[in-house]
């Protein structure tokens, strides 16, 4: 086995352990090298959270910095980071300066004496965004098998989500605790609060929330009824109608980071 194959096995095992977590990381990989450098194409790094490297190599310290805000601003958009180190005179002649995003590139000044220059693509892994599903009901149980399938954490507590966590809530009571279910999924920072029942029913029960103090804004942001009107008639086909919005949702909130 060669060492290239050892430390990808290591990467994929300690990868794999942060999942099981719902730890966000990132992979940061050097896909170019020009003039001097430790480290050479190919070389893999994981980075936690904090943008330390848990797993990996990337060269000596000439590009640790740059890697680690890279990795931090990947993290925070969910998206792609691709970094490009050099010394100083080469980003003149290139017309660019530290901290300068061209075309998708961000540069960095490299003050090492090896004076060489690396790029380095981050690629942020978060955790898979959390479902709460509130109630026993039917639509509550088809959802609840229904959206792993498509990438969803999907739990039965409105506990605040982990780090980097997106989080989505479905209140399915249909009937039994209504009331106190909204309450709990109007506790918690979420972003998308949905309730399966008729916008009559939700209108009584908005009117209840709002005399215990809960944020007007809040009741109003919630989607009632949950779903997108596919014309859904059984559990199963108001689950996916619920999903579907669901994902749309979700999508939205990656355009807005895109914008």
């Amino acid at each position: 086995m060669t060492p290239a194959e050892i430390l990808s096995t290591d990467l994929a095992e300690a990868a794999q352990q942060l999942r099981a977590r719902d730890e966000p990381f990132a992979f940061a990989t050097i896909v170019r090298t020009a003039g001097a450098t430790a480290a050479k194409p190919g070389a893999k790094a994981l980075l936690s959270a904090d943008g330390t490297i848990l797993q990996g190599w990337l060269g000596g310290g000439c590009t640790r910095s740059a890697v680690k805000r890279a990795a931090l601003q990947a993290l925070r958009d969910g998206k792609p980071q691709l970094v490009s180190v050099a010394p100083e005179d080469l980003l003149a002649e290139q017309g660019v300066a530290a901290g300068d995003m061209v075309d998708g590139m961000q540069f960095a000044r490299n003050g090492c004496p090896s004076r060489g220059t690396v790029d380095i693509f981050i690629e942020p892994c978060l955790p898979l965004p959390q479902l709460v599903v509130l109630g026993a009901s039917p639509v509550a149980q088809a959802l609840s098998t229904l959206a792993p399938q498509f990438q969803w954490s999907v739990t039965g507590s409105p506990t605040p989500g982990k780090p980097h966590q997106q989080s989505f809530v479905v209140v399915a009571t249909q009937g039994q605790g209504d009331l106190d279910a909204l309450k709990a999924a109007l506790s918690v920072p979420t972003r998308y609060v949905a309730f399966v029942g008729s916008r009559r029913k939700y209108a009584t029960l908005a009117e209840k929330l709002a005399a215990t103090g809960i944020d007007q804004a809040a009741i109003d942001d919630v989607k009632a009824p949950a779903g997108l009107d596919l014309g859904a008639v059984t559990p199963e086909e108001i689950a996916l109608s619920i999903l579907a919005q669901l994902v749309q949702a979700r999508r939205a909130t990656v355009k807005q980071t895109d914008g």
